[in-house]
């Protein structure tokens, strides 16, 4: 009789486990798929992204060049000034104007800024294709966000890098990410999502930390054009 209850204890104990490997790779396939489905983000090879980030008032227009996987440059202009951070595939460099703290000149990015702006080079996030770069990902519930019902994902990186991604349970896109960067917690929050060539993008998003809060709105974005690897390079 122990026997048998034993038995019965682990056959629920697998299936209760696979119910909820199978659940967590549901919402993530139905995630993939909002977005435009897994072929049409595997053709993507560039982004050129035009954007303009309002903080206290002004409003700092800036341009994003990625090539995926491989290179990313943001550049933003300040009150007339040049603001610049570069990732070539090897090294990592950034113009900061005179009046935040910088030269004006190129120079090397501090690694925790760096790390920062690599985690720029994979533009649909960490559930897509999730098992082939090692991530981990759990499914704690169901929760509200801005009154809607999301899935509450925790996605762990083969980096060890933790976040909180939440999943709308009605459209399958992403409404929100939290996680911790250089000792301090950051929530983004996503919306006016568009089709460009048949992948969607948040066009909107909130960044808030400890120092503030920062909107992002986007203006044009284009994929697969050509991009002059040239200006990843430190001048």
């Amino acid at each position: 009789m122990k026997t048998n209850k034993l038995f019965a204890t682990a056959v629920a104990a697998f299936i209760s486990v696979s119910s909820f490997a199978q659940t967590v790779d549901e919402i993530v396939d139905k995630h993939i798929a909002a977005l435009g489905g897994a072929d049409k983000l595997k053709s993507v090879n560039t982004i050129v992204a035009e954007r303009s980030l309002s903080v206290q008032g002004m409003d700092i227009p800036t341009v994003s060049t990625l090539v995926v996987n491989k290179a990313v440059r943001s550049e933003s202009t300040v009150m007339g000034n040049s603001m610049v951070q570069a990732y070539d595939g090897t090294n990592a460099w950034m113009i900061r104007p005179t009046m935040m703290g910088g030269t004006g000149e190129p120079e090397n990015m501090p690694a925790d800024q760096l790390k920062q702006l690599k985690s720029q080079l994979d533009p649909f996030g960490p559930l897509f294709n999730y098992k082939e770069k090692g991530n981990k990902v759990e499914l704690i519930g169901k929760e509200k966000v801005d009154k809607k019902d999301t899935y509450h994902l925790k996605v762990t990186t083969a980096g060890g890098e933790v976040s909180d991604q939440y999943i709308d349970a009605t459209t399958y896109l992403l409404t929100k990410t939290k996680a911790s960067a250089n000792g301090q917690d950051v929530e983004i929050n996503f919306s006016d999502y568009k089709d460009v060539d048949g992948i969607k993008f948040a066009y909107a998003m909130d960044l808030s930390n400890q120092m503030g809060n920062l909107a992002f709105l986007t203006s044009k974005i284009k994929i697969n054009g050509p991009v002059d690897e040239k200006v990843f390079k430190k001048p």
